[in-house]
């Protein structure tokens, strides 16, 4: 009852902290990547810690203790007179590295490096009815995080230099895409499930530039410069199908089949401009269109979950169609000294994702060993970037790995923890010039359980006795 009560106290505790975790979404800097500069930024993995553990895997995914957030579907699975509880935290640290050409045309390597931290997931799950379920969820869809300055480079034919003088670019940005979902799933017959959701997507995406010239004519505090903001706030509703087929179901052994499509479309966010001179003239424009619009892609999931009492095994398919929701592109500006002064063109691609997990529990009902009766995770998912640079695609991959700690024997409710290492753009980041990036995640989750499962510890019962 002890670790019950400290469990129920953190959840309080984040419960009040819920509307400063909203706001924060959509003001603190949740990622730091160029690649996050165009587009809706930089996606996250979705799902609780324990099915992000396990490398992303959760379309097939279906226990009594874990809420899916990757399949509707499997809300039907919900226990009468319970209730599942799960919100987590998560930092990161991004570090990145570019290859350029110093003064004597020789290559050498700069990074820069960020920490962030902020409150990752809170989910609820519960019964309805008799097989019938619904669920709950409050997550960072996406993320904008950059700082970047380019200084024109001097040369003596150069007409920049020649008639304008130095030119110093500076661009930033930062904000977020937040998913509320609301689901329900429905076991229309013995072992087939279908569900259904309705996603709200919303947020704020500021990006920044400033271009600031100094004059090589007249006095040497003869500066010019232009800023430019641009903000995108996005509110729309979208919309996810699934459904969940246990193939196979005995007291040794579980397998389920899953699937899910996404109907993904353009978020038409409400976007504002404006362009400060000298910061004497400021314009104000008002558009509803983005070089490279914000846009949520139809996604079609496929996946596969074999379950024992000591290991679980599970794997994903998802397909993404970035390139068909926006045929759109945009021209970066120049970067690099010499010859190796080139732009990219900029654009979406349809992207295939592949994950693969396991969980391995030694002994669930070893009295005497409490690391026996953890669970241990590991994962890895590998796909590639959703923007192409001048036609080429980016590869991205990830290794996971995490833990689950129990709070009582045969306890449900428990402490997850899980890491993440991945890298991008390692495949051609040298050769054409562009950034390799690399992260390091660290999360912790708690999941609270309203009914003890096997040992029938009912939370929320009113006993017969006294």
């Amino acid at each position: 009852m002890y670790a019950k009560s400290i469990l129920v106290r953190l959840a309080v505790a984040v419960a009040a902290l819920l509307p400063a975790a909203a706001g924060a979404q959509t003001s603190s800097v949740n990622a730091f990547s160029p690649y996050t500069m165009y587009g809706i930024g930089e996606m996250n993995t979705p799902g609780t810690l324990p099915m992000r553990s396990m490398g992303g895997v959760g379309v097939a995914v279906r226990k009594v203790g874990d809420i899916n957030l990757l399949n509707p579907a499997s809300y039907s699975i919900a226990p009468q007179k319970s209730f599942l509880f799960d919100f987590g935290v998560e930092g990161q640290n991004f570090y990145n590295s570019q290859f350029v050409s110093d003064e004597a045309n020789r290559l050498a390597e700069k990074h820069t490096a960020y920490n962030t931290f902020n409150i990752r997931d809170v989910a609820l799950q519960f019964p309805l009815a008799k097989k019938l379920g619904l669920g709950f969820s409050l997550t960072p869809y996406s993320s904008v995080g950059y700082r970047m300055r380019y200084d024109h480079p001097f040369s003596d034919d150069d007409p920049v230099w020649g008639n304008v003088g130095s030119v110093q670019y500076n661009y930033q940005g930062e904000g977020d895409v937040t998913e509320v979902k609301l689901g329900i799933g429905w076991e229309v017959f013995k072992n087939f499930s279908i569900g259904a959701a309705v996603q709200y997507y919303w947020g704020d995406i500021d990006r920044d530039y400033v271009s600031t010239t100094a004059s090589i004519t007249g006095t040497e505090n003869a500066y010019s410069s232009i800023v430019g903001n641009d903000n995108y706030s996005v509110s729309s509703f979208k919309g996810q199908l699934g459904v969940q087929w246990v193939a196979l179901l005995n007291q040794k052994r579980a397998l389920t089949f899953g699937a899910t499509f996404d109907f993904g479309g353009d978020l038409r966010p409400r976007v504002e401009s404006s362009i400060t001179i000298d910061n004497i003239t400021s314009t104000v424009v008002r558009d509803d269109k983005t070089t490279l619009k914000l846009v949520l892609p139809h996604q079609l999931a496929f996946g596969v979950y074999y379950q024992t009492n000591k290991w679980a095994l599970g794997a994903d398919y998802v397909y993404q169609n970035w390139g068909g929701r926006n045929k759109g592109s945009v021209q970066t500006g120049l970067s690099g000294t010499g010859a190796d002064r080139h732009s990219y063109k900029v654009a979406y691609t349809n992207t295939n994702t592949v994950k693969l997990g396991m969980e391995y529990t030694p002994g669930r009902y070893d009295v005497r060993h409490f690391l026996n009766r953890c669970s241990y995770r590991a994962g890895f998912r590998y796909g590639s970037f959703n923007q192409t640079f001048d036609g080429h695609r980016l590869g991205e991959w990830a290794v996971t790995a995490g833990i689950g700690v129990p709070v009582q024997f045969l306890s449900v409710s428990g402490i997850n923890i899980g890491f993440e290492y991945g890298r991008r753009g390692y495949d051609l980041s040298k050769s054409l010039g562009l950034v390799r990036q690399q992260y390091f995640k660290f999360a912790i989750g708690f999941t609270l359980f309203g009914a003890g499962g096997e040992n029938k510890d009912y939370w929320f019962l009113r006993p017969k006795y006294d």
